[in-house]
């Protein structure tokens, strides 16, 4: 798969890559990692642009350890698919496609690239579901409780 057919998923949308940070609580309990954006400062997970020559699942972990500092196994296939209007400037967007790749057993380093730029959360599955915009994200993250 070439770099432009990554990034463009068909003429009118771009394609990105994502990883849902899992990690259990003392008690057992599934915990989903979200981080902030740093221009509205709304909870997403890590998720970025394609990169030439790297397989999507390395990106998604290169993304959470960066953005979050979180690190962990990642799976290689993708454990679900969402889509989000990303705003280019104040008068164009365009629609992203966005694979997700889920990250497990995820610990946090103690310093990392954009510490300063984002806050970084662990929720239930249920809250984190209730923190995003995108509906469809949502379901992917609420279908981890039951699984």
């Amino acid at each position: 798969m070439t770099v432009l057919s990554r990034l463009f998923a068909s003429r009118d949308e771009f394609r990105q890559v994502a990883a849902l940070p899992l990690r259990r609580a003392p008690d057992g309990t599934l915990l989903v990692g979200l981080v902030t954006s740093r221009d509205t400062g709304r909870w997403i997970p890590p998720k970025g642009w394609p990169k030439a020559g790297k397989a999507a699942h390395v990106v998604a972990a290169e993304e959470a350890r960066e953005e979050g500092g979180l690190v962990g196994r990642i799976e290689e296939q993708p454990g679900g698919i969402y889509h989000y209007r990303k705003k280019l400037h104040f008068f164009a967007s365009v629609t992203c496609a966005v694979d997700v790749y889920f990250l497990h057993d995820v610990e946090q380093l103690a310093t990392w690239p954009e510490q300063r730029e984002r806050r970084v959360g662990f929720f239930p599955p249920e809250e984190a579901a209730s923190l995003v915009a995108e509906p469809e994200l949502a379901e992917i993250i609420r279908n981890l409780a039951t699984a």
